[in-house]
């Protein structure tokens, strides 16, 4: 593989501008370099939450949603370009329900909280909401792939889940909202 990054600084962006990956130069409070560092973030919170000591299969799991990530942002810095497939959605929806299952059923509303993995894994969720806010402003001037904001979705859908079952590995109750805390 030839070496992609010769040099790190070039100062074309100097003047608040940055390139995509089709050449065009966009500012960088733009829509899409917004959903770019949005989705940058998320991996980064994701590698955050690998540091962490965790089962095989989360790990992996967690290792393979990076790889997808970084082909999101690769998307998202290329208009016009696909790089997501629908088998991640899928993949997504798979693990998602293997998880949920092993859990129980919900009664009141969880706070962000319980073992450390847990709550790295409730600041990827939040990360990966603000980038799917920021997927759909974007997608309302630009185009962006239907799965590109389907697996955003689902992301934080088992990230969610990834938050309960870290809890539950840990032997940590979630953190359940109490309504009645004020009194």
């Amino acid at each position: 593989m030839a070496n992609r990054l010769s040099k790190i600084y070039t100062r074309t962006g100097d003047a608040g501008t940055t390139g995509l990956g089709d050449g065009t130069r966009v500012t960088k409070d733009s829509l899409r370099i917004a959903a770019i560092g949005d989705v940058d973030e998320l991996n980064s919170v994701i590698g955050i939450l690998r540091t962490e000591a965790l089962e095989g299969n989360i790990h992996a799991a967690l290792q393979a949603i990076q790889h997808d990530l970084f082909d999101l942002g690769g998307e998202l810095c290329m208009p016009g370009q696909a790089m997501m497939k629908a088998e991640r959605v899928t993949a997504l929806e798979t693990q998602l329900d293997i998880w949920n299952d092993t859990l129980t059923p919900l009664e009141e509303f969880i706070l962000p909280g319980g073992c450390r993995a847990a709550a790295y894994c409730h600041l990827a969720r939040t990360v990966c909401r603000r980038a799917e806010r920021q997927m759909i402003a974007l997608s309302s001037t630009e185009n962006i792939t239907d799965i590109s904001l389907q697996y955003i979705n689902r992301l934080s859908d088992l990230l969610f889940v990834l938050c309960r079952i870290l809890n539950k590995d840990a032997g940590v109750p979630d953190v359940l909202w109490n309504n009645e805390h004020k009194k």
